[in-house]
C-alpha cells in the first residue's frame, strides 16, 4: 500500500491559508492545519475557521520563546513592535521540528509572493527557508510555480502543475478560487496582533524597563486598564466593572488588590516590587478615576486591601 504524503500547515484560519489547506487537500495529501499561540496574539480565529471548513487543526502555545524573540528582534520591528519576519521565521522553524519529530513529509504556507513587501518577497521567502532549516521542504502552494521547484515537487510528492501562481497584493484571484473551492468562511486578513498596536507597544516597553524577569499573568496584564509605575510596584486601574473583574481574576499571590468600602469605582491592582511603595499611589488614583470620590481627599476614602 502506498504511503500516504502528510503535509503540515501553517493557519491563521484567514483565506490564503485555507486555501493553501485545500490545494494540498485536492491532491490526495493529509494535511494537518497548525496554528500557534503566544502572549500577543490566540488561536481563535483559526479555531473557527478550521471547524467551518472541515480542517483538521492543531495549536502550539510558544509563548515564551516568541516573547524572546519579540525583545530582541533579529531583522527589527515593524510599524510598531511586530518582529514579523522573526516571529514568521519562529512559527516555521517550530512547525519544522514537528514535522522531523512525527514523520510529515513536508511545511507548507499560505504565503504569496509580494503580497507584503517587507516579509514575502523573494529575497525574504528564501531567507527564512534556509533559516528554518527546511531548503527544498517548505511550500508555497499559492505561488509555488513562480518560484523555485522544491525537493518535495521534484520527489513526485506534489504535482507542480496543480500548484497556483499567484502573486501581489490583489485578492481577486484567491475570491474567485473560495467560491469554486466552497469556502464560506474565512475572517477578513490583518488584526489580532496586539504588537501591531502602538500603545501596547508602549505598555510592553515599560514593562521590560522595570522588571527582570516576566509571568504570563504579566502579559495578560497589559491588556486592562490604565497603567501606572511607581517605583518598582506597578498600579494598573480597572476603566469598568469587567476590568475590575478581570484584575481580580488575574490577580496572584503577594499582588495587591484594592478596592473603596464606600464608593463604586474602580479596582486597583499593585504588583511587582517594592508593593507597599505603590499602595498610596494606588489609592489616589483610584480616587481620581472614580466619579463619586474624586472630589475628596484620598487620605479619607476608606478601601480594603486584598
Amino acid at each position: 500500500m502506498k504511503k500516504k504524503i502528510r503535509a503540515l500547515v501553517l493557519f491563521s484560519g484567514g483565506l490564503d491559508s485555507t486555501l493553501a489547506v485545500k490545494v494540498l487537500e485536492k491532491q490526495n495529501i493529509e494535511v494537518e492545519a497548525l496554528s500557534f499561540v503566544s502572549y500577543f496574539f490566540d488561536d481563535s480565529k483559526a479555531k473557527l475557521s478550521a471547524e467551518k471548513n472541515g480542517i483538521k487543526m492543531r495549536s502550539v502555545d510558544f509563548s515564551k520563546v516568541h516573547s524572546e524573540v519579540v525583545k530582541k528582534p533579529k531583522r527589527g520591528y515593524g510599524s510598531a513592535m511586530n518582529p514579523c519576519i522573526d516571529c514568521h521565521l519562529l512559527m516555521i522553524r517550530e512547525a519544522g521540528k514537528i514535522m522531523k519529530k512525527e514523520g510529515f513529509d513536508f511545511v507548507a504556507t499560505g504565503e504569496i509572493l509580494g503580497q507584503r513587501p517587507m516579509s514575502q518577497n523573494l529575497k525574504a521567502l528564501k531567507l527564512i527557508e534556509r533559516k528554518a532549516d527546511l531548503e527544498g521542504r517548505l511550500l508555497r502552494p499559492l505561488s509555488a510555480r513562480l518560484l523555485e521547484e522544491t525537493e518535495v515537487e521534484k520527489r513526485g510528492l506534489v504535482d507542480r502543475e496543480k500548484l497556483l501562481d499567484i502573486s501581489g497584493r490583489s485578492r481577486k484571484r484567491q475570491f474567485e478560487l473560495a467560491k469554486e473551492s466552497g469556502i464560506e468562511y474565512y475572517p477578513t486578513p490583518g488584526g489580532g496582533c496586539l504588537l501591531t498596536e502602538e500603545g501596547f507597544g508602549e505598555k510592553l516597553k515599560d514593562l521590560w524597563k522595570n522588571t527582570v524577569v516576566q509571568k504570563a499573568s504579566d502579559y495578560a496584564l497589559l491588556q486592562i486598564g490604565r497603567t501606572f509605575w511607581k517605583g518598582g510596584a506597578r498600579i494598573i486601574v480597572g476603566k469598568n466593572k469587567e476590568e475590575n473583574e478581570k484584575l481580580e481574576a488575574i490577580r496572584e499571590k503577594g499582588d495587591i488588590l484594592i478596592k473603596m468600602k464606600d464608593f463604586m469605582g474602580p479596582t486597583a491592582l499593585v504588583s511587582g516590587s517594592n508593593r507597599n511603595e505603590g499602595i498610596e499611589e494606588a489609592k489616589k488614583l483610584i480616587a481620581r478615576y472614580s466619579r463619586h470620590a474624586k472630589e475628596l481627599d484620598y487620605k479619607k476614602i476608606d478601601s480594603v486591601m486584598y
